[in-house]
């Protein structure tokens, strides 16, 4: 057993030395490496212990990680071992007592059992002495995580049991059921259907009271004590679900193993498998619940599959399915099964009534596709506070890998309100949490995400790598959504770089969606930048017709921003000064939304086609509008065609002469900078920063084009001229 939810560590103790050398973590991906750090329990010298132990298949991410601490660091916890065998006797009595009432599950009884045992604490100071640990009048602190493991698994059979029993006694006040329980059944010789019942009560009790860690403890205990194979299956099968949720990803599919689960199956496969195998074994166990309010999560599981899978068909599939079933949908679902069918008013009326249901506190699954409805109407600012709430609830409940979802979503109204770098930041640490919990498939969707951030900003490195990483999963795992994001972000990095054919052309490939292909909805919210490149290369054909089903979306969910880029794309496809009114009534229609960057490409789009019309002046404060809130925004590819287009008005820049690179440029950059004009070279400052050579020069090139300099000479001149 390991920790199910481990007290902070002690950070006034000191830390233990380590002689290990660099960690060969580095290797591995990403998600397989953040992993590892997690089963670890974030110690670098279980980490450099436990990689080179990896089979091919674990490091690749494909067979689930070890989760004994005798599997992960036998090593390291053999000499924490013979360190506390050195101690007294009655020292390691008491460090084991202490042990027993914090792992694997916390029980803050140690105080009380000291009491009721008649024992002397004074043998503590030999612990106090070695370094493994320190009294207070809160209890024992140990050293480090591994050093309680080490206490704890020190004990003989016997002796643990008899402090599992003593603690079991003196929990016996109101509240305490479940941690009694606990310790009963850790006391326990052998099976017992007296004690796995009691065992599973307790699990039931804590997964209504919000913690998945403390149930999933319970549960697999409750299994290892039951005799009965059928209910085995069932508890273990409730400990794999309670150990994904609790963000355990590598025990769960290890306790899901042992099972034959089809809801289960289903809900790993959404996460990290293959999503249309997913959506059939929701389906199929959403039929076998029938009419349970478990078949109706089931169905909402099975929509965010066929939402994953690009393939919304299947939304049809599961909608018929719930109405055989007489179950109640989830708007989601049902608006769109309506999408589908082009029932654009219907889709809206159904969306805007699980848009409707935002208020604090809920159910975080049902805040999350509250969030996605809001998203779907526009309504960007309901979507921040569904999915925050939503990230709270999750938080509050102890289910990180649903936290991770909800602020998937929420980067994207920061993105569209104009705040990439907020997005970008959101993004990230969701992307951390999705790989720690073994989210596969969302640190996918986030990592396609990021491409977009990262073509906004100007980052084509990046934008590059991720929409790389992200198509490669989401091939191999039937993932439309994220392969289509990825496809757009790409097409974004050309447009925003004036090859327009090249984004024409990524855009129109959109059109093949599919599993693991593309994405009909990615394609919908794609076509305002689609018409902008089919008519800088003279192809409108297709894009008159994309529109036409753009505004029938738009008109029907009467949202201001896509009535605006609506308008946007009339202003595109028509004649010379016939473009005038439909961009003047885009802007008014942006000024009434909250796409800020969006409407920052209109203005930029009108100044242009002013200055082709000769109208210098409105041409001008167009231009320079738009300028302003790309650099606000952080968007260099977007300003620089500002510039060039006030460039041709005649008009002289100089963009960032006297502005503090601060302001201007990202964290990383600023790093980079100072280190270049020290005197760096791209070799020394990439081994500073763990980064190549070739990276750093590109961020080099980012440097220069957002200061407006061309040389090394100059930014030493600006940085040193800068307070």
């Amino acid at each position: 057993m390991i920790p199910v939810n481990p007290p902070p560590l002690d950070r006034t103790s000191p830390p233990q030395p380590t002689d290990a050398g660099p960690c060969p973590a580095s290797a591995l991906p990403e998600g397989v490496r953040a992993r590892v750090t997690r089963v670890a329990y974030e110690d670098q010298r279980a980490v450099a212990e436990l990689v080179p132990r990896l089979t091919e298949r674990q490091a690749a991410g494909v067979d689930p990680l070890p989760v004994e601490p005798a599997e992960l660091a036998p090593a390291l916890l053999h000499a924490l071992r013979r360190e506390i065998r050195a101690l007294p006797d009655e020292t390691r009595l008491l460090l084991q007592l202490a042990a027993a009432d914090q792992y694997p599950v916390p029980t803050h009884a140690f105080l009380r059992a000291v009491t009721a045992g008649r024992l002397d604490t004074r043998p503590l100071e030999a612990a106090e002495a070695a370094g493994v640990a320190h009294a207070s009048a809160g209890g024992v602190f140990f050293r480090d995580l591994w050093t309680r493991i080490a206490a704890y698994e020190t004990a003989s059979p016997a002796d643990r049991r008899a402090v599992h029993q003593l603690l079991a006694r003196v929990l016996g006040g109101k509240g305490e059921t479940t941690r009694r329980s606990w310790h009963r059944g850790a006391a326990a010789l052998g099976p017992s259907v007296r004690l796995a019942a009691e065992l599973g009560a307790a699990a039931d009790r804590a997964r209504a009271e919000g913690r998945p860690a403390l149930a999933r403890a319970l549960a697999e205990r409750a299994a290892d004590l039951c005799a009965d194979p059928v209910e085995e299956a069932r508890l273990l099968a409730l400990a794999a679900a309670d150990a994904w949720n609790s963000g355990e990803p590598d025990r769960a599919r290890r306790l899901a193993a042992r099972t034959d689960n089809s809801a289960l199956n289903g809900v790993l496969a959404l996460r990290a498998g293959n999503a249309a195998e997913a959506f059939d074994a929701l389906l199929t166990a959403a039929v076998r619940q029938e009419r349970s309010a478990d078949a109706v999560e089931l169905l909402a599981l099975a929509t965010e599959a066929a939402v994953y899978t690009g393939d919304l068909r299947r939304c049809r599939e599961a909608h018929v399915l719930a109405q055989w079933l007489d179950l109640p949908p989830s708007g989601v679902l049902a608006a769109l099964a309506c999408a589908v069918e082009g029932r654009y008013a219907d889709a809206r009326v159904l969306l805007k009534g699980t848009a409707g249901r935002c208020g604090p506190g809920g159910d975080p699954r049902a805040l999350i596709h509250s969030g996605i409805a809001a998203l779907m109407l526009g309504d960007h600012t309901r979507t921040v506070t569904a999915t925050l709430g939503a990230a709270a609830s999750a938080r509050a409940r102890g289910i990180p890998g649903t936290e991770a979802q909800a602020m998937e979503f929420r980067a994207y109204a920061d993105f569209w309100t104009g705040r990439p770098r907020a997005a970008e930041a959101a993004a990230q640490e969701a992307l951390r949490q999705a790989h720690a919990t073994g989210q596969d498939n969302g640190a996918c969707h986030l990592q396609a995400a990021l491409a977009m951030f990262a073509a906004v900003t100007g980052d084509e490195a990046a934008c590059r790598e991720r929409a790389a990483a992200a198509r490669s999963h989401a091939l191999a795992h039937g993932l439309g959504l994220p392969a289509a994001l990825a496809q757009w972000a790409l097409a974004f990095l050309d447009l925003a770089g004036g090859r327009f054919p090249a984004a024409a052309a990524r855009l129109r490939a959109l059109a093949g969606f599919g599993p693991g292909h593309g994405h009909r909805a990615i394609r919908h919210l794609a076509t305002p930048h689609y018409v902008e490149a089919a008519v800088r290369t003279g192809d409108t054909r297709v894009a008159r017709a994309a529109h036409a089903d753009y505004h029938r979306w738009a008109t029907a969910v009467r949202s201001p921003d896509d009535l605006a880029l609506s308008a946007r794309c009339r202003a595109l496809l028509a004649p010379g000064a016939e473009a005038v009114p439909h961009y003047r009534e885009a802007l008014d229609l942006h000024a009434r939304g909250t796409r800020d960057f969006e409407r920052a490409r209109t203005e930029l789009l009108f100044g242009g086609a002013l200055r082709r019309l000769r109208q210098r002046t409105e041409a001008r404060d167009r231009l320079h509008s738009a300028l302003e809130a790309f650099e606000s925004f952080g968007a260099p590819h977007c300003a620089a065609q500002a510039r060039a287009e006030l460039r041709a008005l005649g008009t002289s820049l100089t963009p960032h002469a006297g502005t503090d690179p601060a302001a201007v440029l990202t964290a990383q950059q600023l790093m980079v900078a100072r280190m270049a004009a020290e005197g760096a070279t791209n070799r020394e400052i990439g081994d500073r920063l763990n980064l190549s050579p070739r990276t750093i020069d590109h961020h080099l090139r980012g440097v220069f084009a957002r200061l407006g300099i061309r040389s090394r000479i100059e930014l030493v001149r600006l940085l040193g001229e800068s307070p």
